[in-house]
């Protein structure tokens, strides 16, 4: 029983289809001295796509956490963020830098802590499909290698340690019915201009399209959207105003090929929204879109809207226009008509079976015909009533000419005896 558990889970492991493996973010801590935001030990993570293709650029995220704050920053004070200095094998530049910018919204006194923005850098993907783009931290000792600026005075950090020492992305291209992802740096703001401390808020959103397996011309095509807000500092918050009831998300897909329109726009109802909160993106937003001929549709991340109207929305995220991943799908002719499931028409003549009926026949005896009949009362010769003929007749009979035989054998014995 063992082995046959043994022999079971072997097959449906070697069966079942690969999943394609996330990259593991790679940890990076830094000693940091001066400023604000003076620490021993500051741990950065750098986060990078799942996969990038060939000739295109991808976005690369370096997060800070909370740093404790050895000096009052002041609200409003100016806050940048730079370096994070990667080393890039598969893509250029090489050192890659980080950048990031904002104000700090609540005034922070000695000993609270402050997470500075998150810093984002573009490599240009110079590896071949199927090769991998690698990112190493720049190690070179007593050389600042990030910098946190807070109210014009900057905290200097040298490089400590990495986990993993680096990390490499594969490279292949997208689309194609399968569903890959692509981060997406969205510009958002509040669609009736400014009043919100929140805004304008620049968010990564990993988008995920999952074109249809199969299309054909002249029928609505099924396009499954899905995003994930990248990291917590990362935030899209429901402004003062936002509708609380009955909210919704709408998705636009840029599209081209197949004869299909420009843009598509799906929309999905939000869960609970919390005035101040962050928003909680819908798992799943079904986009549809027609295309009118044959050939292969090419589909982009387009913008997203919040609100209760897709053209009147209250937040409105502008999707970058070039260094977008693409994502595909093949369509195919269509008839008009349903395609109904026949069986086709044998041409080899079979013969056809031979019917056997059986038929059971009841013969009714007349009269005449001997019956056999139990008396009402005993025979006195036992025979058993009218049973049909005696055995004993049969029997002496035969005995009589065996008897017959053997006597005219003897005979002929005799004259053949007498001649010789």
């Amino acid at each position: 029983m063992s082995t046959l558990v043994l022999f079971v889970g072997v097959v449906l492991a070697l069966s079942s289809p690969a999943q394609a493996a996330a990259v593991d973010p790679l940890k990076v801590t830094y000693k940091c001295t001066g400023g604000y935001l003076a620490a021993e030990s500051v741990q950065l993570t750098v986060t990078a796509p799942t996969s990038v293709e060939p000739s295109k650029a991808a976005s690369i995220k370096w997060t800070f956490p909370p740093i404790t704050a050895t000096k009052a920053i002041a609200a409003q004070a100016s806050v940048t963020t730079s370096g994070g200095d990667l080393t890039v094998t598969g893509g250029t530049p090489t050192p890659l830098k980080g950048s990031g910018s904002g104000t700090v919204t609540t005034a922070v006194t000695v000993g609270q802590t402050y997470t500075p923005p998150e810093m984002t850098g573009s490599v240009n993907v110079t590896a071949t499909t199927g090769g991998n783009l690698v990112l190493a931290p720049v190690t070179t000792a007593s050389t600042t290698v990030l910098t946190i600026t807070v109210a014009g005075e900057a905290t200097t950090c040298t490089y400590v340690s990495a986990t993993p020492t680096s990390i490499s992305v594969p490279v292949q291209t997208g689309g194609g019915g399968g569903g890959t992802d692509d981060v997406v740096e969205y510009d958002c703001d509040l669609a009736s201009g400014g009043g919100d401390a929140d805004y304008p808020a620049d968010v990564d959103i990993k988008v995920t399209m999952t074109p249809p397996t199969s299309a054909t011309a002249n029928a609505d095509a099924s396009i499954t959207w899905a995003g994930t807000i990248q990291s917590t500092g990362d935030t899209l918050k429901a402004p003062t105003g936002f509708p609380t009831t009955s909210p919704k998300m709408f998705v636009t897909v840029k599209a081209s090929g197949a004869g299909v329109p420009a843009t598509a726009t799906g929309e999905a109802t939000l869960g609970t929204v919390t005035i101040g909160q962050a928003i909680t993106l819908p798992t799943s937003v079904t986009v549809k879109i027609k295309p009118t001929t044959t050939g292969t549709v090419t589909l982009t991340a387009g913008d997203l809207a919040f609100g209760t109207s897709a053209s009147s929305p209250t937040i409105k995220c502008l999707a970058p226009t070039t260094n977008l991943k693409t994502f595909t799908f093949t369509v195919g002719s269509s008839t008009g008509t349903p395609t109904t499931s026949s069986t086709p028409t044998n041409t080899t003549s079979t013969p056809k079976p031979t019917k056997t009926s059986t038929a059971t026949v009841t013969v009714t005896p007349s009269s005449s015909t001997k019956k056999s009949k139990t008396p009402k009362a005993g025979a006195d010769t036992g025979g058993g009533g009218e049973a049909g003929p005696d055995g004993r007749m049969f029997i002496l009979t035969g005995t009589a000419l065996v008897g017959a035989a053997a006597v005219g054998g003897l005979v002929m014995r005799r004259r053949n005896a007498t001649r010789g």
